[in-house]
């Protein structure tokens, strides 16, 4: 982890995004629409696009918490933490698995990794400087 300030913050932040996710992805869609069908019939593939955007927001997050060396840990990580909510989703019976699933889970994270190297990365170190020198002045 790079040298933050804030840095038991960021943990706590992350395991509550990586809660948040887990529960989004083995939540009934019914609780949110009437019907699956309604939920993706306004835009094709919704699905795909939402597991890609994901998980290009997962890759940004723990890049802005990492140094770039260790990018390819975020990148296994998350990997591993893609084809577990898809196993899950294999195993309860309101949601499906599917291995387009993983390939947009894995376009996400080569998107946000590719951001990050192209200069998103380690923005927690900014975020932090940012704030305390507004906190002093």
């Amino acid at each position: 982890m790079l040298p933050l300030r804030h840095a038991r913050a960021w943990r706590v932040l992350s395991v509550a995004l990586v809660i948040f996710v887990l529960i989004a992805a083995v939540t009934p869609v019914f609780w949110f629409f009437d019907s699956p069908a309604k939920a993706v019939s306004w835009f094709q593939n919704i699905d795909k696009w939402l597991h890609a955007t994901t998980f290009a927001t997962l890759s940004l997050w723990f890049a802005g918490l990492f140094a770039k060396r260790n990018y390819w840990l975020i990148a296994a990580g998350l990997m591993t933490f893609g084809l577990l909510l898809e196993f899950l989703q294999f195993q309860i019976g309101y949601r499906t698995a599917d291995w387009f699933d993983i390939g947009a889970n894995t376009v996400g994270i080569i998107i946000g990794l590719s951001a990050s190297l192209a200069g998103l990365g380690e923005w927690c170190l900014r975020l932090e400087d940012w704030y305390s020198k507004r906190k002093q002045l």
